[in-house]
């Protein structure tokens, strides 16, 4: 299995095809509403890089709050297993089991516990050292003060049973209040995108209803200055309510 590092996302050829395909035509479509210029709208393709940049960013979270998501679940289960008297081995087998009722097997938490038992089993890798190569790759720090906690209480001899219960709890607690957060502010991002399409949809309107109101902005150079400068702003104030709508805890 490929190891996967979780603070960046390769788009899959299929994933970069239709992402530049998609761009070309919106970029296209925005640049010949606002200029009426098909030069104008085919040199807009220069800001498909952008786009494949904020797609392949946009995968990249949406596979970690998965991972997230997972590891909330895979905490119960390990919690669960910890205190019947169970390893970690049997414990992540256990968690395995249990997310398989739930999710597919190709999703992040599965994958990374299916890598982790076939390095035990067949490599003979120690426990601590795959789970500490996880937490590594995950760049989660919920998943990385769990692994540290575990690999302090085998270091030190402690109360394996009941620190990784504890800590499972609290992360579990924490996890649950940043899904709450998501949750609350998702339809502040859709009102985001929904505003700055608006003046979009406000200007292909007006040229279909009322062509000759708004003539003078596509025949004299202070109305392409206008058209540019109200389109950089409707770009920044898109980028600007995603960015302020993104709370970490």
């Amino acid at each position: 299995m490929n190891a996967i590092v979780y603070d960046k996302y390769e788009l899959s050829f299929k994933e970069k095809r239709d992402c530049v395909i998609a761009s070309y035509i919106i970029l296209f479509v925005v640049a010949y509403i606002f200029y009426q210029s098909v030069a104008v709208s085919v040199l807009a393709g220069a800001f498909i890089p952008l786009c494949v940049k904020y797609y392949a960013e946009s995968m990249r979270v949406k596979r970690v709050e998965l991972l997230i998501a997972q590891f909330r679940d895979f905490l119960y289960s390990l919690s669960a297993s910890f205190s019947a008297g169970r390893d970690m081995r049997d414990g992540l087998a256990e968690a395995k089991v249990n997310l398989m009722l739930t999710y597919d097997e190709n999703t992040p938490m599965i994958h990374e516990i299916s890598d982790m038992l076939n390095k035990i089993d067949k490599s003979r890798a120690p426990v601590e050292a795959v789970l500490k190569d996880f937490a590594l790759r995950s760049s989660v720090s919920d998943i990385e003060n769990f692994v540290d906690s575990y690999l302090i209480c085998r270091v030190t001899g402690g109360d394996t049973n009941r620190v990784i219960s504890k800590a499972s709890l609290m992360l579990i607690e924490k996890i649950g209040i940043e899904k709450e957060i998501r949750a609350l502010t998702s339809q502040k991002r859709f009102e985001g995108k929904l505003i700055s399409a608006m003046p979009v949809a406000v200007i292909l309107f007006l040229n279909i209803a009322s062509p000759g109101y708004v003539e003078a902005l596509y025949t004299t150079f202070m109305g392409r200055v206008v058209m540019t400068v109200a389109l950089a702003g409707i770009a920044y104030a898109g980028y600007l309510a995603m960015k302020l709508t993104k709370v970490e805890v």
